[in-house]
């Protein structure tokens, strides 16, 4: 039976790479430290492989016919996608997959009635490239990418996302091989608005409200009030990212989040966080 060691959610947001210096120097300090931390605290729990969830920016799904998830099934990644390279000012890197970990999670998921999308090539933008770079720097940990959508309606609902975390959960516990450690991470959100009316504004309130609701370990509650519309509310096109950390939040059910750091970057265009939840 594997072990879900950690289990992880934060940003993505491109200017904690590629303009962080427009920040006031507290954020930055404030942002780097707790990003290496929430790095610091992965390492530590010493896992095999991490499956991640995250937006794709209809950047790999077809805009036409989005699946609410993909796995990536490569034993190989590299990034940042060339168009993104200048965007988030990371250099190029190469990461391992697990396609035997990616064809468990589709299989197996198929059985429990939830049906994953699959692809052997993703591109990569943001939605790794800026959480790789602080959490694993020497790109040492096989990586199990998922690409989810949290942009096209219609959207996952969130009932649906904490599923679909629970059922990985089952999954790495049930199906993977004897012994393996495995990390859950999901990025995305916080709340930002990408070229719309809020594009150069953060709703603080509703960032800090919603890592609170994480921090009460109420999944029922969070499912109630963290709807698709409050996170539209507070920057459409972006915020519903949020629905990522729901599928992290199926994996570990009532434990309480623990906040690493946030920070209400206006001039990073996100508000900018990072939460884990204690597997031990």
């Amino acid at each position: 039976m594997a072990q879900l060691v950690s289990t992880i959610a934060l940003s993505h947001a491109p200017g904690l790479t590629g303009w962080l210096d427009k920040a006031p120097k507290e954020e930055q300090d404030s942002l780097v430290n707790g990003f290496s931390e929430l790095g610091r605290i992965l390492r530590d729990t010493r896992p095999d492989v991490i499956i991640g969830v995250a937006n794709d920016h209809v950047l790999n799904l077809e805009f036409q016919n989005t699946p609410d998830f993909c796995v990536g099934t490569s034993d190989k990644w590299e990034g940042p996608a060339e168009w993104f390279k200048d965007w988030v000012a990371v250099p190029h890197y190469e990461v391992a997959g697990n396609k035997q970990v990616a064809d468990t999670l589709v299989n197996a998921a198929g059985r429990e009635g939830i049906r994953f999308a699959f692809r052997d090539k993703l591109l990569f933008d943001d939605n790794w490239s800026v959480p790789l770079y602080y959490l694993t720097p020497d790109y040492d940990i096989p990586l199990v990418p998922i690409h989810m959508n949290c942009v096209v309606p219609p959207l996952p609902q969130p009932e649906y996302c904490y599923r679909v975390g629970q059922t990985i959960a089952k999954i790495v516990r049930d199906e993977l091989p004897d012994d393996m450690r495995v990390a859950f991470m999901a990025t995305g959100g916080l709340s930002h608005d990408p070229g719309g009316p809020k594009y150069f504004d953060v709703d603080e309130k509703f960032d800090r409200w919603f890592l609170g609701l994480l921090e009460e370990g109420d999944p029922e509650k969070v499912l109630r009030e963290a709807t698709i519309d409050k996170m539209v509310a507070a920057g459409d096109g972006g915020t519903s990212e949020l629905l990522a950390w729901l599928v992290t939040m199926g994996a570990v059910g009532d434990r309480p989040a623990k906040t690493v750091c946030y920070e209400p970057a206006v001039e990073l265009r996100c508000g900018m966080g990072c939460v884990y939840w204690d597997m031990s």
